[in-house]
């Protein structure tokens, strides 16, 4: 008699049964109009399963559960493909580490050449005039 706490009618006063009574039949009435309706389409799979049937209602906290848990399964997997792009941009970065490494060197490498060039172009120089083959025709 849980369900008659949820009801809309005072449990005191005149006629509580008859009031108890008509608010059932009333639901009854209803729920065997829609059984009837609908039992010319009802296959026999249906039927049963409708017979079956105790109570459509599930509570809030399950719903509450299923949802959080769905939610969590999809933050999850959010989270799994963050890490998942952390490190390839973490490869990313390593490789552009090395390139640029590589690029410093031969910087390096370039700068170096460059001033060996200087110093033996100065010392050509310095050997042509010497010897005295960078002097003209007019200068002997």
């Amino acid at each position: 008699m849980q369900w008659l706490a949820q009801c809309e009618f005072a449990y005191k006063g005149n006629n509580y049964k008859n009031k108890v009574h008509k608010k059932t039949n009333a639901w009854n009435q209803t729920h065997r109009m829609k059984r009837f309706a609908a039992n010319p389409m009802m296959t026999p799979e249906y039927d049963w399963c409708w017979g079956k049937r105790v109570n459509d209602n599930v509570p809030a906290s399950k719903i509450i559960k299923q949802d959080f848990k769905k939610r969590s399964l999809e933050l999850v997997k959010k989270i799994e493909q963050v890490e998942k792009e952390k490190m390839w941009l973490g490869l990313d970065i390593d490789a552009q580490k090395l390139e640029a490494e590589k690029m410093r060197k031969g910087k390096n490498k370039a700068e170096d050449d460059l001033d060996n060039l200087k110093i033996d172009y100065k010392k050509l120089r310095l050997s042509i005039m010497t010897v005295g083959l960078g002097t003209t025709s007019k200068q002997w």
